[in-house]
């Protein structure tokens, strides 16, 4: 692991969980809420930033730490979890989720729409449900339909389109393409399924938004990620981390690297963090440290 250059203490650990903080199944091990837990003791804020739309956020209620609040959809939202209250929200209006479906549709035939919002979830007929929340009752129809005058959707937090069969990372290469300049499109699922959201939205700016309110700089910030939706996270933080089973874009542009979800990457590095916190206090420093891993990762 190569050595982060010297930097303020850290005072906020931003992390996206699916693929990252969490093992197969979504699942928070004894190892990573003890490191967590530890975190929040030291006073380091603990801030999930996921993909995830606050529907999905009570599996993991229990380690969102004292604030209780969690940054959802990229960006799209910012949910205090335990209360299920929407702090905040950026949508993608819905003449512009419109536009993009229309360009979509007309580049990627096949592809369907689902969407996202403070309400629940709705869905065109095409749009196969495989996770959480399939068997909710939720609106289905086509998107002129859901997201025109008289539909459900509003306040559009992620537009999300799935095609049949194509590549992800080519998927992702099309929709840019076709539509990048109408709206913020990524990805962070194993299979050709692409998160949608309004112009500038990303992990980053929300997160940018959330620091800057608590005058937290992001020197201060320490990331973690695994998808292409988190990059623009891992290049604003001040030091960022991916996971050793990350998508091969973000091995690339991301200099740190831990060992996989699997085995407990981001909490490897948080007990790096306190124990180096630690011995800096124990010797004096407590002012001094950065509070950053200055040894590799096993």
């Amino acid at each position: 692991m190569t050595t982060p250059r010297t930097a303020p203490p850290i005072r906020l650990i931003a992390t996206d969980l699916d693929g990252t903080l969490l093992c197969s199944g979504g699942t928070v091990t004894g190892r990573t809420a003890a490191a967590l837990a530890a975190a929040e003791a030291a006073g380091i804020q603990v801030v999930f930033v996921t993909g995830r739309p606050p529907r999905w956020m009570q599996q993991v209620s229990a380690h969102i730490g004292g604030h209780g609040v969690a940054i959802c959809s990229n960006g799209g939202a910012v949910v205090d979890v335990r209360r299920g209250e929407l702090l905040e929200s950026f949508p993608l209006g819905e003449a512009e989720a419109l536009a993009v479906v229309g360009r979509l549709r007309a580049k990627l035939p096949g592809i369907a729409f689902a969407f996202e919002y403070p309400a629940g979830f709705a869905r065109e007929p095409g749009y196969e449900v495989r996770m959480w929340g399939q068997d909710e009752n939720h609106p289905v129809g086509p998107a002129e339909r859901l997201l025109g005058d008289g539909g459900p959707v509003r306040g559009l937090f992620k537009l999300l389109a799935k095609h049949p069969d194509l590549d992800p990372d080519k998927l992702l290469g099309e929709a840019r393409e076709a539509a990048g300049d109408l709206a913020e499109i990524t990805r962070s699922a194993p299979i050709p399924l692409l998160e949608i959201s309004a112009p500038g939205v990303t992990k980053a700016s929300t997160l940018a938004r959330w620091c800057a309110g608590r005058g937290i700089g992001r020197d201060e910030v320490v990331a973690f990620g695994d998808m292409p939706n988190d990059l623009e996270m891992l290049a604003w933080a001040g030091t960022a981390y991916a996971v050793a089973n990350a998508h091969p874009q973000v091995l690339a542009a991301v200099a740190l690297h831990t060992v996989s979800n699997e085995q407990d990457g981001v909490a490897a590095v948080l007990e790096e963090i306190l124990r180096h916190r630690g011995d800096e206090q124990a010797n004096g420093r407590a002012g001094g440290a950065d509070g950053y891993p200055k040894r590799p990762l096993t």
